[in-house]
């Protein structure tokens, strides 16, 4: 068992206070650049680049201390330092948050650690969406949005990779192109859905030459071949066009269809009317003709485009995942849809009625896109499907970037996707999900180091003795003294996590939880915390928090706080489990009830000087802490050999 710096389980190191405020603004701004201000910022960067290049070259060349880890620094192309931006217009995820006034001297050292080692990533370029996952004939299959010419979002193209176990993966040949006039623009998003004969369908959207968005179909080339290399557009494609009253450009992202009592296949597509988010329905025999279903699905005034909708069950009684045709006694459904104009996955959890094909969800007030969340942080464009191997629904989440895209450019990627999660409704509370890491992660820990009952005094914080901390499984219980419960007074105002001054704002009882990816004097660090109030009724209302707004020293990135409040039920511990992966933060509270995922870019947190420390900023409360960590292994993720088929 590891132990900390004090020898004692009460512990009185003094506390380094949070100072107040971020060290840079909170977002780097959004800029929205013509193609003519583009092409001349280009001309003078060249220009300058032409007769300035030694000055370029030092400042972009700045090292750390550290370069025993890591590769040797180099500068980065002249031609890539103003990558150009695809617009909202694009109907389609994509990012924008460079700010070129305001750019960090990376160096490769600082963007050699950024690159994850257990979370899925292609090996260079940019990827968004999951896209069509599923299991068939052993291998865990698993398509994306990618941009095989460069690292910002541009003309995207299926990118497929396979796995055993959903944590080792090996990339495969591109799975369909932009080939055609109808996804001359695009092959996007998309779903899989696997038939009772066995036949894998594939439906998604394409952007056609004219840029309007049409559903098409795809099946294997070889059903016989368990890696499905080859793929074959129907000739006929596309199958759907947008329908009257629905814009050519808000039509997008088929789901993955389920069987109705009366034997035709049903699947939904996102869309809106006006500010109205909306899920179209249509009906189909074989997947090449369909029919519109009068109505909706759902709709939600208010929240804008719905994109990347997914739709299924979930049992009310057991802990299995069910497949997507399911429906009946002791069955909830989940409608989770993408809204386009903030960026964020909501669900809400409800009745499905498929007589009147209708969704009505059991609380109004979390209804979809104005309640709950999957995840507080960076997550979006989501998707699950039904793991007929192990009888457990799973969920991908794409996990975007929040530096800039210059950086992009001189690393050579952008974006990863979230460790795979299964989904299960919470028993207890009865009105949300848990997402839960697949058990398949705990197979990269390596050794653990064990902190049992500290009692951590208000204003303090303890360095955690571990090895290296940029590849971590951790998980922590903590437990509030009963006295400082019973003596806090009542608060009358509400905690929110974005807006609450973050890990510096001390209560009574809050902050505390790990502060991770911290350098020794805590210049950078990651707070992950819980902070709890006393509400005027005399209830505790608990949040579950990470703050980024001292992650890094560097001023073009995002420091957003994240987060939202969690249920924490009579008797529970808070608990939390956090999964560390250099540039990658995911955090689950309370079993999985309330996600939160960060990116995170320290410039002197990283190699071996990445720490991880307990915290308890709290003016009043003693907290008791429970911490184990596990060194986290790689995973791996390389190019498939026809020779690994078996």
């Amino acid at each position: 068992m590891g132990s900390p710096s004090s020898s004692h389980s009460e512990l009185l190191c003094s506390y380094v206070p949070v100072p107040d405020g971020p060290h840079s603004p909170a977002e780097p701004p959004r800029k929205v650049m013509k193609v003519f201000v583009i092409f001349c910022g280009m001309l003078v960067l060249l220009f300058i680049l032409a007769f300035n290049g030694d000055h370029v070259t030092s400042t972009l060349t700045t090292t750390t201390n550290e370069q025993e880890f890591s590769p040797r620094t180099h500068t980065v192309p002249c031609s890539t330092l103003k990558p150009f931006s695809r617009g909202v217009s694009s109907g389609v995820s994509w990012k924008s948050s460079f700010n070129n006034d305001e750019s960090y001297p990376w160096n490769n050292t600082m963007l050699s650690w950024q690159r994850t080692v257990f979370h899925f990533q292609p090996e260079k370029n940019w990827m968004n969406d999951p896209n069509g996952p599923l299991y068939y004939k052993g291998w865990y299959h698993f398509f994306y949005q990618y941009n095989p010419k460069g690292a910002v979002w541009g003309v995207i193209v299926w990118g497929h990779a396979v796995s055993r176990d959903l944590i080792h993966w090996l990339h495969l040949p591109l799975a369909m192109v932009a080939d055609q006039w109808y996804d001359k623009n695009g092959v996007w998003t998309g779903s899989a859905t696997i038939l009772p004969d066995g036949q894998v369908i594939m439906l998604y959207t394409g952007s056609t030459n004219e840029s309007v968005q049409v559903q098409n179909l795809a099946y294997p080339a070889d059903p016989s071949d368990p890696l499905l290399v080859d793929w074959i557009k129907y000739p006929s494609n596309p199958v759907l066009f947008p329908p009257p009253g629905i814009g050519t450009m808000d039509f997008r992202d088929p789901t993955t269809a389920w069987l109705t009592s009366e034997g035709k296949w049903r699947i939904s597509i996102g869309s809106k009317l006006n500010k109205t988010g909306i899920a179209l329905v249509y009906d189909t025999n074989d997947f090449k003709t369909y029919e519109r279903v009068e109505g909706l699905l759902h709709a939600v005034p208010g929240t804008g485009m719905w994109e990347c909708i997914d739709f299924f069950p979930i049992s009310i009684k057991g802990e299995n995942g069910l497949d997507t045709s399911i429906n009946g006694e002791n069955v909830k459904h989940v409608v989770k849809v993408s809204l386009d104009d903030d960026r964020h996955d909501y669900y809400a959890v409800g009745t499905y009625d498929e007589k009147n094909v209708k969704f009505t969800p059991d609380d109004l007030k979390n209804d979809v896109g104005i309640g709950l969340r999957y995840d507080y942080g960076i997550f979006y464009a989501s998707k699950t499907f039904y793991d007929q191997s192990k009888e457990r629904r799973v969920l991908w989440g794409w996990i975007g970037e929040s530096d800039s895209e210059y950086s992009d450019v001189a690393k050579g990627w952008a974006s990863v996707q979230g460790i795979p999660r299964t989904v299960t409704l919470n028993k207890k509370t009865g009105s949300r999900l848990l997402q839960w890491p697949v058990a398949e992660v705990e197979s990269l820990r390596l050794r653990s180091d064990e902190f049992e009952n500290l009692k951590v005094k208000p204003g303090s914080v303890v360095p955690l003795e571990i090895e290296t901390a940029a590849q971590l499984d951790i998980v922590a219980e903590f437990e509030i003294d009963n006295k400082a419960l019973e003596m806090t007074s009542q608060f009358n105002r509400e905690y929110e996590c974005s807006t609450s001054g973050g890990a510096a704002e001390r209560g009574a009882l809050g902050p505390f939880g790990l502060l991770v990816l911290a350098n020794e004097d805590l210049s950078e660090y990651t707070p992950t915390y819980f902070y709890v109030v006393k509400g005027s009724d005399g209830q505790l209302k608990t949040s579950f928090c990470s703050d980024q707004s001292r992650s890094s020293l560097a001023t073009d990135v995002g420091k957003k706080i994240f987060g939202s409040f969690v249920p924490v039920l009579e008797d529970e511990k808070l608990s939390l489990r956090i999964l560390v992966d250099h540039s990658v933060v995911e955090s689950f509270a309370q079993g999985g009830r309330t996600c939160v995922t960060s990116r995170v870019y320290p410039t002197k947190a990283i190699y071996g000087a990445a720490r991880l420390f307990l915290f308890n900023n709290a003016t009043e409360a003693t907290v008791t802490a429970s911490v184990k960590v596990w060194q986290m292994n790689s995973a791996f993720i390389r190019p498939f050999n026809p020779n690994q088929r078996n």
